[in-house]
């Protein structure tokens, strides 16, 4: 068995176990470690990180678990410290199902006693499933790294995607396309294609002005309607009575204690009341607009037109003026192109001008030796210059030495003009060998063959030398040869 992973946390290990479980691999498991078959290990290995297992662990607060209070100064705990913070919040930011990978670096500046205004700063780094990192996530990542440092600000967080690079707050208003001259030249550009399709090319000149809100405003307006009513409650009441009073004429027996008071007979009476009360309020209206920078607050178009070219019966071209209808027409393109709007205070204008030939200044370039070269490159010429400079010194330093020393061999050696001789091989062998010396500084007495040296060739001595050298060699090293024993001897 082979060892594959080991030092792994429970869920890495478990995930690995349940993936070779699932292959049907024989394993066994030794504490922390996980062994397979040898033989299998190193595909087992490549397949497993194909599927991304096992997860990477990100070391957290535990690194603080392996310091201890003897030997540890205060700049390694406080590295320790940051570096378990880093990895706590990575692997919060990893239990989101759409980040697959993610590293939290945070820049703490050391302490300074006269400069308190110091924040820390933070980047997070992070890998996505599929797509880019949604706007409002990255929001969130900025949010929870501020609030796990102390004294960070979302603003001081920088989050990017491996994919989409740096994500910008949702909160920033500020507009990519707000500068003017990028969107004049746009503009400028749009209009110039739809003039060179009636004009032809540099037939037309465009101009933009473009006038753009660089203010940031909140209005909140509040409107009130007198005409308008609005019921805003009602209460209604009723109310309902009934009285019964004696009737009838009045008489001596109805008076008289045991007299008939009912001989005159009774009356009834019925009321009933309803009130109803109604409150009104006045309409009102409550709206708030933000602007926000970028928006056109004036538009200046100038256009200007060439005439065309007539060329005459005979011969000659003269130019004529464009048409007040094709002017019309153009006018019309252009302020459709341009967005025109008059109420905000617009301006274009379309001219039909005659364009002057533009004069040739200074004098044209003629060729020259090295233009039929073609283009030269500077590291090439540099190289050549270069090269140049190591053979100059090397003729001046080394070549002019070894021949001035070639020029000087000649008078040491005595020779003198005319034919040349060497000794036979035999005899200057023997000669050689049994001869003496009379006082170790000349050379012994050699018998020599002589021959005419031929009338073409130079009367130079070094030239004559070399060549005789050149036809016999053999002689040559034998002579040498026997120079190199007669100072073995003399020795």
């Amino acid at each position: 068995m082979g060892l594959l992973y080991a030092g792994l946390d429970g869920a890495a290990a478990g995930e690995v176990v349940a993936a070779l479980d699932q292959r049907g691999v024989t394993y066994e498991v030794r504490g922390d470690s996980i062994y397979v078959d040898a033989t299998q290990r190193d595909s087992l290995r490549m397949t497993l990180a194909a599927d991304g297992l096992p997860a990477a662990g990100v070391a957290g607060y535990e690194l603080l678990d392996g310091l201890s209070g003897f030997g540890t100064t205060s700049q390694m705990f406080d590295a320790a410290y940051w570096r378990a913070k880093e990895g706590e919040l990575a692997r919060t930011i990893l239990a989101n199902p759409q980040i697959k990978s993610a590293r939290v670096h945070i820049a703490q500046a050391p302490s300074q006693v006269f400069r308190r205004d110091q924040r820390p700063t933070a980047s997070v780094t992070v890998s996505t499933t599929q797509g880019n990192l949604p706007m409002g996530q990255a929001d969130a990542l900025k949010h929870l790294v501020a609030a796990a440092v102390s004294g960070m600000m979302p603003e001081d967080v920088a989050v990017i995607d491996t994919v989409g690079g740096l994500i910008e707050s949702s909160s920033d208003t500020t507009l990519p396309d707000g500068n003017a001259q990028n969107r004049a030249a746009e503009i400028r550009a749009n209009v110039e294609r739809l003039l060179i399709a009636r004009v032809g090319a540099n037939r037309a000149v465009v101009e933009v002005a473009l006038d753009l809100v660089t203010d940031s405003e909140t209005v909140t307006e509040r409107r009130f309607d007198p005409q308008g009513k609005v019921a805003i409650s009602s209460e209604t009441q009723e109310k309902t009575g009934s009285s019964t009073e004696p009737g009838g004429a009045v008489t001596v027996a109805s008076n008289l204690p045991q007299g008939d008071t009912s001989a005159g007979g009774n009356g009834k009476s019925q009321t009933s009341e309803t009130s109803e009360r109604l409150n009104f309020e006045v309409s009102e209206t409550t709206r708030e607009v933000q602007r926000v920078p970028g928006s056109i607050r004036k538009l200046s178009v100038a256009v200007l037109v060439d005439g065309q070219q007539v060329v005459g019966a005979d011969g000659n071209t003269t130019w004529t003026a464009r048409t007040d209808e094709e002017l019309a027409t153009l006018r019309e393109l252009v302020a459709s192109a341009v967005g025109l709007d008059e109420t905000r205070g617009d301006v274009q204008t379309l001219k039909s001008l005659a364009f002057e030939p533009v004069p040739d200044l200074g004098t044209s370039a003629d060729s020259s030796l090295l233009s039929a070269f073609g283009p030269i490159n500077i590291m090439t010429a540099i190289q050549i210059a270069a090269l140049a400079l190591v053979a100059l010194i090397l003729g001046l330093f080394v070549v002019r030495p070894i021949l001035s020393a070639q020029a000087r061999i000649v008078p040491a050696l005595g020779l003198q003009p005319g034919p040349l001789a060497l000794p036979g091989i035999a005899r200057a062998q023997s000669e050689a060998l049994s001869g003496e010396i009379d006082d170790g500084s000349g050379l012994p007495h050699f018998k020599v063959n002589t021959f005419d040296a031929p009338a073409t060739l130079n009367n130079e001595p070094v030239a004559r030398l070399r060549r005789l050298i050149e036809e016999r060699q053999a002689e040559s090293v034998e002579i040498l040869r026997s120079w190199m024993e007669v100072d073995e001897e003399k020795v």
